[in-house]
């Protein structure tokens, strides 16, 4: 019996390397993969894009937010690998009454690799993990620590949605040299208009994801923001925590060479 420690604390008991895992949440999913973990991951979400392959190979079991619990577990998993914010905590308590459950809660960088090592660690795979997070680590350091100035990052529109200071995307922010307007702000705070025309900004960031924001908002938002730079910015680079922050950290070095 191998006991683990997720990242809210909780402890999770494993009788023997994980055969059957399901995973609620994308940007672990693709860890999964990327750790060769693809005989023993059984199930996955509809929004676990990457690898696009798994949706065909892998059985779907709803959205982040609307797990089928009855459907996991039928499939008699001995791990699921959850996260605090995107899945529904009633949800995974229940799974949890019956199956060995494990829970990270990314908020920036380090906590990210954290979970990358950890994962590695209950499946064996922790030469894998390792490389990984020194790849990421490498890409980091590659970084300019340039300050590009206040932004603000748009997640939604209808009603307009940012990202506060709690967030991983505000951890990312950071990283890429922008610093966010909304950083006293918990999570993802509704912005009404007549806010958004006192907030003074030099870069507002749309992302591309979960609101598909495309070139066409570009002018809608730069008449709210008249004196700022408005770009469209790729959301799965900014809030993809695990090994993804690798494309994520060259992104950020391309985009700073467009100010």
């Amino acid at each position: 019996m191998a006991v683990f420690h997720d990242q809210m604390g909780r402890k999770t008991e494993l009788p023997h390397v994980p055969r059957r895992i399901v995973s609620t949440v994308p940007s672990q999913t693709e860890v999964l993969y990327d750790l060769g973990l693809e005989e023993e991951v059984v199930a996955i979400t509809k929004y676990c894009i990457h690898p696009a392959q798994w949706q065909d190979s892998k059985v779907i079991i709803g959205g982040t937010k609307n797990i089928d619990v009855d459907h996991i577990r039928t499939l008699e998993p001995d791990l699921i690998i959850s996260n605090k914010e995107e899945n529904i905590k009633e949800k995974i308590d229940d799974l949890a009454k019956d199956f060995p459950v494990w829970i990270s809660d990314v908020k920036d960088h380090s906590s990210a690799t954290s979970m990358i090592r950890s994962i590695g660690e209950m499946t064996e795979r922790k030469k894998e993990a390792e490389r990984w997070i020194t790849e990421i680590e490498n890409e980091k350091e590659k970084i300019s620590k340039r300050h590009l100035g206040r932004a603000l990052y748009f997640i939604w529109k209808g009603p307009w949605m940012a990202s506060g200071g709690d967030t991983f995307i505000n951890s990312m922010m950071e990283i890429a040299g922008f610093e966010n307007v909304l950083m006293d702000q918990k999570r993802y705070p509704v912005l009404r208009e007549p806010e958004i025309s006192e907030i003074k900004v030099d870069h507002v960031l749309l992302s591309s994801e979960p609101y598909p924001f495309k070139e066409k908002h570009l002018d809608e938002v730069s008449k709210l923001f008249p004196a700022a730079e408005v770009s469209i910015v790729n959301g799965e680079l900014f809030s993809w925590y695990g090994t993804r922050m690798k494309k994520a950290y060259r992104y950020f070095r391309e985009f700073q060479t467009a100010f």
